[in-house]
């Protein structure tokens, strides 16, 4: 007697599609491109953090430090005349000084006398993620 196939048996293969097999991997590789994706906007906002940082630093030691000290404010600042905050806050997060072209940290001096003494000042920072950060002497 010749036996016929049963088929259920014969129509119940294991394994996946090559359907199923692309549409999983068009999923995973767009998990990973969001995932770079959002990795590098938590990078940026960190940097905006680290800029953030240094402009307030250099801001209250011209407030606490050098205003009190001298009775004006610098034309320019530098690690020399502002010793009380870390050197390093004065680079930016792409390693260029303040006062060098590129620099996304400025420091504008204001009503100046010919001595270089000034009554006013503003410190910047272009961010990437926000608007400029600004902070003016309150003297």
């Amino acid at each position: 007697m010749n036996k016929q196939p049963n088929p259920v048996q014969s129509a119940t293969k294991k394994g996946f599609t090559v359907v199923e097999l692309m549409i999983v991997g068009a999923f995973a590789a767009l998990l990973v491109v969001l995932f770079f994706i959002q990795k590098s906007n938590v990078e940026a906002m960190d940097r905006d953090d680290d800029r953030k940082t240094a402009i307030n630093a250099m801001y209250y030691a011209l407030e606490e430090y050098y205003y009190p000290k001298n009775g004006y404010y610098p034309e320019a600042i530098s690690e020399e005349n502002l010793p009380v905050i870390d050197p390093a806050l004065f680079t930016d997060p792409h390693g260029i000084n303040l006062g060098v072209d590129g620099s996304s940290y400025s420091y504008e001096a204001a009503n100046c006398n010919s001595d270089g003494e000034c009554k006013e000042f503003t410190l910047r920072a272009n961010l990437e993620k926000e608007d400029t950060y600004i902070k003016k002497g309150k003297k």
